[in-house]
């Protein structure tokens, strides 16, 4: 009996996802660790909403935890080392946050990666600043890879297959090409941030992801809710963060995995760097509360 198919419209698969999908097959092969951290994040939010409230300016949450991770990351660089050959590692000494930042066209959003440059070199503010900066840039039509990566990550099967052993070849010779490209650590999202579940009371993923990722030494940020924490032996309601820490294992052993997510977590927990005095905002600067995937 011949059966008769649903009814289906055809759409373009969009470049953007078809790059994502090939990039993934890129690096979905290392030995990770994960961590599944529930992160406070009262003292932090606060400072920004105060901040906002005095002068209606909306600080990068983004920033805020690349400069926490390029400062957990600075005191032991071997976490973000990479492999050259077979018998040497490269310990870089910048730290080079590889972030996602999202442009607004009307009612479209689009993703695009940027590095924030020597992280560990820079204060809140400075990578705050940056991050703006390229949001208010035009979009570019690589989306912030370089035009040749752009397009070999489009080559069609059998081809893209020999691009991915050849690129994978490459990189283990030559580190210093992916870091160029990619950054030494990375920050990604599959949460909003904002009052409730979401941004501006929407609802967002909550939980924690797992993904992979082309470093060493990834953050994957969830959702910001309000949850029970004892502190000094009261119960009170603070915002607490899912993040996610993955680590290749095959760079990372346990101990320095485990120093470092401790750093990591008492400078998102102290809200370290948002205490700084911030320079006067120039005149007709954007103050607009803009959403972003990571704020």
């Amino acid at each position: 009996m011949k059966t008769q198919n649903p009814p289906y419209q055809l759409v373009d698969f969009p470049s953007g996802r078809r790059v994502m999908t090939n990039a993934n097959k890129l690096y979905w092969q290392k030995h990770c660790l994960y961590g599944l951290l529930e992160v406070d994040v009262t003292l932090a939010r606060q400072s920004i909403a105060q901040h906002k409230a005095q002068t209606g300016e909306q600080l990068s949450f983004t920033g805020y935890l690349a400069y926490c991770l390029a400062r957990a990351v600075d005191v032991d660089k071997t976490v973000q080392a990479y492999k050259k050959g077979n018998r040497q590692l490269a310990v870089f000494e910048d730290v080079d946050v590889m972030l996602m930042v999202e442009h607004k066209d009307g009612e479209k959003r689009t993703l695009m990666g940027h590095i924030i440059q020597g992280a560990n070199h820079k204060t809140y503010r400075e990578i705050h600043e940056e991050i703006r900066r390229v949001q208010a840039e035009p979009l570019p039509p690589t989306r912030g890879l370089p035009t040749w990566l752009h397009t070999a990550l489009l080559l069609p099967w059998p081809l893209s297959r020999l691009f991915r052993a050849l690129f994978d070849m490459t990189i283990r010779n030559d580190p210093g090409m992916l870091i160029s490209m990619a950054g030494t650590v990375g920050i990604s999202s599959v949460g909003m941030f904002g009052k409730g579940s979401g941004a501006n009371g929407t609802a967002a993923l909550s939980g924690w992801g797992i993904a992979p990722f082309e470093h060493v030494l990834d953050l994957l940020v969830g959702s910001v809710a309000w949850k029970p924490a004892v502190v000094e032996g009261r119960v009170e309601p603070h915002e607490l963060l899912d993040l996610t820490v993955i680590l290749d294992h095959d760079m990372i052993d346990g101990a320095p995995a485990a120093r470092f997510t401790r750093r990591l977590t008492e400078l998102i927990q102290s809200a370290s760097g948002l205490g700084e005095d911030p320079p006067p905002m120039a005149a007709g600067a954007a103050t607009t509360d803009q959403a972003e995937v990571l704020r």
